[in-house]
């Protein structure tokens, strides 16, 4: 039996009890309310200054499109000018370590760093641009851009004058070597006489570089030059010179409006979003490969400027229609290595897994490849 103090004191205890769990209970609320709240953190990692004017630039210009399709859902930031080095590693484990649960690493030299960083980072979703290997927590994803480079030589190949044709190439790595050969692949389907020059620049980005390549192509008979670098530098050399080049990566008609024939860019931003919504779904998965190409809007071609002829816009129209429907596929055989070998028989064409690694020069294309 209970005094009236002692249930007094009781009520005051469990009042005081349930007191605190009600607190308790809304503290827990409000923090479950603010994780809810909390915006998905997304980085990118990019190898040159996001102003280049080129493949950072169009990359940078997916992650804006983020910020306006998810506003207040989403935060993100982005690393420019990191080097294909350990420091790319150190640069994509402090933007995990800083909460960045997406990461983007936007260029060839980071697959590696990218693999080993999200093996200490396993709840991070790590996505890298143009690689082939990918992990648990790491997918890779690219443009098809060798569609557009075959339709670029299209086009090179009904307007040169001179039969040459000159090819500003950054590295010596599947990626430039396949986008040569389709570009002299296209020339050569339209004009069997061309021959593609070669210059190594040894760098993504680097405006003096390429000037100089572009120059020393001209020197050799080069009438009209592609690119696989990220400044406008080789379409502002051509546009001094009077002659014809594209724009790669990015539209650079402003720095050469009588030069750019058009220009193979990308459109990044349908990728970026749907992988952000995957992620904000919780459907998001690992050890994925996303190839797109024309087909899919990934890869734009700019207008055709004036100066193309009505005939030549034609024809490429035409095979741009085809390769749209797959009834074109540039590296369908008969194909030669430019020593003479029959590399892809008649009534066959180079398997997508082996484009990834394609390490020969397609007949057209002058010199070798550097090791």
């Amino acid at each position: 039996m209970h005094h009236r103090s002692d249930v007094a004191l009781e009520f005051r205890a469990k009042s005081g009890t349930f007191a605190w769990q009600a607190l308790l209970a809304a503290i827990a609320l409000a923090s479950a309310a603010s994780v809810a709240a909390a915006p998905l953190k997304v980085g990118f990692v990019y190898v040159g200054p996001a102003s280049d004017g080129g493949w950072s630039y169009q990359h940078n210009l997916g992650r804006l499109a983020l910020e306006r399709e998810f506003g207040s859902k989403i935060e993100t930031t982005y690393v420019e000018n990191v080097p294909e080095s350990a420091d790319a590693e150190r640069v994509i484990r402090q933007l995990a370590a800083k909460g960045y649960t997406l990461i983007f690493t936007t260029s060839f030299g980071y697959m590696e760093p990218t693999l080993k960083v999200a093996k200490l980072f396993p709840q991070v979703h790590f996505e890298h641009a143009t690689g082939y290997k990918t992990a648990a927590n790491v997918v890779t994803y690219e443009a098809q851009f060798y569609e557009g480079a075959y339709l670029l030589g299209v086009l090179a190949g009904k307007m040169t004058k001179s039969n040459t044709l000159g090819y500003v190439a950054s590295f010596p790595i599947s990626e430039v070597i396949r986008n040569i050969d389709a570009f002299t692949l296209g020339a050569r389907s339209v004009n069997p006489k061309i021959r593609t020059k070669v210059v190594w620049a040894d760098t993504w980005y680097d405006p003096g570089k390429e000037r100089q390549a572009a120059e020393a192509l001209i020197a050799q008979g080069a009438d009209i030059l592609c690119q696989n670098t990220d400044s406008p530098a080789v379409v502002q050399v051509a546009e001094e010179k009077g002659i014809h080049a594209f724009g790669w990566d990015s539209d650079m008609a402003k720095f050469g409006p009588h030069a750019q024939l058009t220009a193979n860019t990308e459109n990044w931003n349908g990728y970026y979003i749907g992988e952000v919504n995957k992620v904000l779904a919780g459907t998001w998965t690992g050890e994925r490969r996303t190839h797109w190409g024309i087909k899919e809007g990934t890869v734009e071609l700019t207008p055709l400027s004036k100066a193309v002829p009505a005939d030549v816009a034609g024809i490429y129209e035409a095979k741009k229609s085809a390769l749209m429907a797959g009834a074109l596929l540039p590296f369908a055989g008969p194909i030669k290595d430019n020593g003479g070998t029959l590399k892809v028989p008649a009534g066959s064409s180079v398997p997508a897994d082996a484009l990834v690694s394609i390490n020969w020069f397609v007949d057209g294309v002058d010199g070798t490849i550097p090791k």
